[in-house]
This record gives structure tokens, sequence and C-alpha cells, in this order.
């Protein structure tokens, strides 16, 4: 299958490059001979290898993996190849692409044969498909940077450069350009998977966005059903729903040509309970009253950091489209709404946290290329993507702002000389928006009606402190969600859990007192659906893992 590389477009070659035109509905898709890519032979990895040591974990270091070999994949020819040599030879799989899986479902004991597609990065634009293709092991900065060179578009991915598109897009993504035009599954148009059938066949499965497909359940299985769950994703087809044309620059989100930033922090020195309760308030406040589809407040979202008192302050950064005419004004105004009644000053943000790295520049307003900004806070996180730390995470999507029993347990767990871990926090994303105009069926993504995202999360060095952090992480997620059995039950007030922050504890009885079973924080009403395409495109349940669908 042909496509346009930005290489190619760069060099001249143009958005009419030859290739083999094929049916969006064909059963079968092969590399094109050509490229010399996507012709190498399937790399091995074993113990006695020195790679080995480097690949049995991920981002989060406190799973470990111990395969027979990794396949270091580098076309969708190889992962049919490999993923046919261990149905045959009775090995379990594991799959990968970027490594950032927050839970085990990549790196466990019981995976025998580890799929890596982290050599499987190209992004381009496909004349047959009308669409760009990117492959599941290109980095998110990597694809934007692609992307907007080549074409000046984008998807509204996430903040992390490191991500692997693989699992990023199988959960939905979400990112700072969500709020304003919806999450990266919102313009998939096509997904390529490597499937096993009944009779463990192995083929490799085109299927898109259109209901006509015979094979559209498998495409809307992975606008939001999660990694690994139904087969092996070795390409991704990207098409915003109203692209018109044959132009590429028009198949696909523009993002604005210039944003306006400001990251700020909020000293403890500065905070009792009483301005860090109103804060707090105020934050929740204004995503309830802004989080419309058609909001012009659409235009700004936030990421912020509630760190503990031992790291020194809460900090936030502030993005608003800057072709919005009034952009100075929504920024001013969200900042003015989160102070208010505080009496607190915003300082500059002089020291890195969580996903942000330290910005002191920017602590007045300023426009940005879009890519810079992207680049200024994809490339700095000196926490999310630390290679040596262990880590605990938990999620909730909310559909209100707190509650004052909420607000005084957030207060007293970061404010405790118990666990003063200047790593922990909680992540506070603005979500909504454009989020919120697509129904909750229309993709396996459920939550179509929250207006910002949590991320509870605290991060350590060895595992002599993994019963700290993790009692720290479950004792304050489970005394916020007291009020439903200790995790967000979907209701007026909570709408689940992200799919894209996995975690187990949801399974354990004993942390989720809920009755609620796990897969309906994450899935809602769709998960019996997924369980149907579960069991039409995996039904042995070969492709499997501690948090997977299983089939109906």
């Amino acid at each position: 299958m042909g496509f346009v590389t930005r290489r190619a477009v760069l060099a001249g070659a143009g958005a009419a490059l030859a290739g083999t035109a094929v049916s969006p509905h064909l059963s079968v898709a092969a590399p094109a001979a050509a490229d010399p890519v996507h012709t190498d032979p399937v790399h091995t990895v074993r113990p006695d290898d020195p790679r080995y040591p480097q690949l049995v974990t991920g981002n989060n270091q406190r799973f470990v993996a111990a395969p027979e070999y990794f396949r270091m994949l580098r076309s969708p020819a190889d992962a049919e190849r490999a993923v046919r040599q261990a149905v045959e030879t009775g090995k379990r799989v594991s799959v990968r692409s970027g490594g950032h899986c927050f839970a085990d479902l990549v790196c466990h004991p019981g995976a025998q044969v580890v799929l890596d597609l982290s050599g499987m990065h190209g992004v381009g634009y496909d004349p047959a498909m009308r669409a760009f293709s990117v492959e599941p092991g290109a980095r998110l900065l990597n694809v934007y940077e692609d992307l907007f060179t080549g074409w000046g578009v984008t998807i509204p991915g996430g903040m992390c450069w490191s991500v692997g598109a693989g699992g990023h897009v199988a959960g939905g993504g979400y990112g700072l350009l969500s709020r304003a035009h919806g999450l990266v599954v919102d313009h998939l148009h096509a997904v390529e998977v490597v499937v096993v059938d009944q009779d463990r066949r192995v083929r490799t499965v085109v299927a898109t966005r259109d209901p006509q497909d015979p094979h559209h359940d498998l495409w809307w299985a992975h606008t939001g059903g999660g990694g690994g769950n139904f087969g092996v994703v070795t390409r991704y087809w990207f098409r915003s729903p109203d692209a018109r044309g044959a132009d590429p620059a028009g198949q696909l989100v523009r993002p604005p040509s210039t944003v306006l930033v400001r990251a700020v922090s909020f000293p403890w020195e500065d905070l009792g309970e009483r301005e860090f309760t109103r804060l707090l308030a105020n934050f929740g406040r204004w995503h309830e009253e802004h989080s419309a589809p058609d909001a012009p407040q659409r235009k700004l979202s936030s990421v912020f950091n509630v760190c503990h008192r031992a790291h020194g302050s809460l900090d936030i950064f502030i993005q608003v489209d800057g072709d919005a005419p009034d952009a100075q004004r929504i920024l001013d105004d969200y900042l003015g709404r989160l102070t208010d009644g505080t009496g607190l000053t915003p300082k500059a943000l002089r020291k890195g946290s969580g996903d942000l790295a330290a910005m002191p520049e920017l602590g007045e307003a300023q426009r940005l290329p879009w890519l810079n900004a992207a680049r200024l806070v994809g490339l700095n996180n000196p926490t999310i993507t630390h290679p040596s730390l262990r880590g605990a995470h938990k999620s909730a999507l909310m559909r209100r702002g707190f509650t004052d029993a909420q607000l005084s347990t957030m207060y007293r767990h970061l404010t405790s000389a118990e666990y003063a871990n200047p790593n922990t926090m909680i992540v506070l994303f603005s979500y909504g928006g454009r989020v919120n105009s697509v129904a909750p069926d229309a993709t396996a993504a459920a939550q179509r009606s929250s207006i910002f995202k949590m991320l509870f999360q605290t991060f350590w060095g060895d595992a002599s402190g993994d019963r700290a952090g993790l009692g720290w992480t479950r004792g304050i997620y489970e005394e916020f969600f007291a009020d439903t059995g200790g995790v967000p039950v979907p209701s007026d007030r909570y709408e689940g859990c992200y799919v894209n922050y996995p975690d187990t504890d949801l399974k354990d009885p004993a942390r989720n007192r809920s009755g609620v079973p796990w897969h309906d924080l994450f899935y809602g009403a769709n998960h019996r659906r997924l369980q149907e395409v579960k069991r039409r495109w995996d039904p042995t349940d070969y492709f499997r893992h501690s948090l997977s669908v299983r089939p109906r």
C-alpha cells in the first residue's frame, strides 16, 4: 500500500505518489514490496541478547516481563508472521508500542512472547485511503511534527512526547486540543489489525468508519476499547468526519497557528486549607460552566498539578487557541476565576512537576507557534517519563466539581507528613467541549459528558517504596469516592474511569466495594458490544491481559 511520507513531500514528491489502490473493505493488507523498511526480517531478542534487559519493562518499573523472546516488528507482514508463529507454537503474546502502560497489561509473568512495535513508526499520507497513515510505534511528538510540517494538520492527542500511538489511540486519545476538536478517535478513519480466528488462523484485516463496511465493528472497538484486546494494530488511518475534497491539508484537524500559553505556581507557603479549598472549588465551578461543546471557552485547556506539600507548590499550564479573537480575555478570566476569593497571586513556574517542566519565562502569558508549544510541554516532562521510577495511578472522569468532603480529603492527604513524597500529585485535566459532542455509543469511548479528568498518582525509586506509594494512592482514592464504594461509579457526579489509565485494583472487591464491575467503570454500556466484537474477532481469547475484554 503506497503512502506519501513527510520526507517525500519535502523532497518534492507531492501528494500523488503512486501506490496500489485498495478498497477500504480489504480483508488482507500487504505492505508495499518496494519499501525497504517494511521488508526487513523479523528481529528476535532472547535473554542472552544485550538488549533484553532494556526491553523487559516499560515506563513503569513496577512491572517486569520475562518472555522467551521479544519480536521487534518492522511491518504488518512481520506482525502477521510473528503472531502466526506464536499461535502455531502455543505461545501467549503481549503487545507493546510505546511502553507507557500504567499497569501490567504488557509486562507480566504470563507473557511468553512480547511483540514490540516501536520500530513501526511511519507517518504519511495515503492517497488511496484519502487519509493519513500512522504506525503504532510512532511517538506522539513525532506524529505531530510529521503531520504539521508536512501538511499543516494534526490529531488532538496527548502531551507526553514518548507515548506510542498504538495504545494511545486504542484507548480514545486525549490532549490539549481535545476540548476544541474531540478525542483522537473522533478522527479515526480506519485501522489495520492482525487477528486470530476460531480455527487459530491468522490474517490482517482493514476495518473502517463506513457503517457499510463488513468489518466496521472492529473499527468501532478500536475507538476507545483499549489496547491489546482484539489483535495487533499495525496501522491507523486518520481523516476527520467532515473532511471534503482530495487535498490532504483538508482531511484532518488544523491546529491554531499560535497558542497563548501561561505556566504558573501557587506556593504551598501561601496555602492554608481555606485557600486550597477555594482554589479547587473554583476550578470545578469554572468547568461546570464552560464545558459545553460550543462554549467559546472550549478553546482553553489546562493541566493542573495539585502537588503534595513536599513538592512546594501547585502548578498549572494553560493554553488557549491564539487565533481566537478573545484569547487573552479567556485566559485572564480563567485564571481570575481560579484565584477569586483566595487572595493568591500566581507565581512563575520555576520547578518541574509531573508532566510540567520549569517554565519561568511563562510567568506571564506568551504567544507561541502551536508546534513550539507542543514541543515545550511534550519534551520536558521530568517525572512522567523518568526511566527508573515506579508509580501508582488511578483515574476518574468528573461530571461536576468537588464536594466539601472531597476537598477536605484532598487537602489532608496532600499535606500529610506520613507520606511526604514530592513526586505525588492529583492531576486535573480540562475535559468536555467537543469531546462531549459525540454520542456515548458512537465510539467505544463512552464518557461523553465529563468536564474534567483526574489522575491520582505518585512515583518512587525502588521496590522498598511500593507499600507506601500504593498505600497513599489507594487511601486518597477510596476516601475521595467513599460515597460510591471507593470508585467513581457512573452517576450525576462521576463518569467512571479512563481506560488509558488502567488500574487492576478496580477488579479487587477489597478495593472496589461498589458492586459495579471494573469493565463498567471503563466502558459503561459499551462493554456488552465490545464483548460481541471480541467474540467475532478473537473468539479464543488469544489476545488477553489482566483487564482485557472477554468474549461474550
